[in-house]
């Protein structure tokens, strides 16, 4: 059977790239990200060592509003001059901003790895963490607000995915 593309279509306009292309970049993709269900569950059943450290790429006031519960501090700016004397060079580093809106996270990823880190990017940042009902940490202690229905299913333990 032969598809023939059209281009009234707006999403088959260019045509979907073939499976080995697609394999390629979804693949590669993964080596670049994680989301935060995933690391929320790493954390979870780490025993304290989940093989990575979060890094908290934000500000000290947004720090100060919450944060993923363990997490490093290093804001963006300060990841050239400072990663070196906060993080092993053999951990892996997962980095986190606001949320979808901000790139902060995947500018502290790129130097961390100019310095030879090997990182990832939490998708959604700070924003999905809270939003999925992750408990976060605060001057305050810990809190944790419902999940978002439009985030997370509501009543189960993770998405399924």
């Amino acid at each position: 059977m032969t598809t023939i593309w059209t281009t009234s279509n707006p999403v088959l306009r260019v045509p979907p790239a073939s499976p080995a292309a697609a394999a390629a970049h979804f693949s590669a993709s993964l080596a670049f990200h994680a989301d935060v269900s995933d690391v929320a569950a790493a954390l979870a059943a780490a025993d304290g060592d989940p093989g990575f450290v979060v890094l908290d790429s934000r500000s000290q006031e947004a720090w100060d509003q919450g944060r993923v519960p363990g997490a490093v501090h290093l804001p963006t700016a300060l990841v050239p001059d400072r990663a070196e004397g906060l993080l092993d060079r053999s951990v892996p580093v997962v980095t986190y901003c606001w949320g979808p809106g901000c790139n902060g996270a995947t500018r502290a990823a790129l130097a961390l790895a100019e310095l030879g880190f090997r990182v990832k990017e939490m998708l959604g940042g700070f924003e999905y963490w809270v939003r999925e009902g992750f408990a976060y940490e605060t001057r305050q202690g810990r809190e944790r607000r419902a999940a978002d229905p439009l985030t997370a299913p509501v009543g189960a333990e993770d998405c399924g995915c």
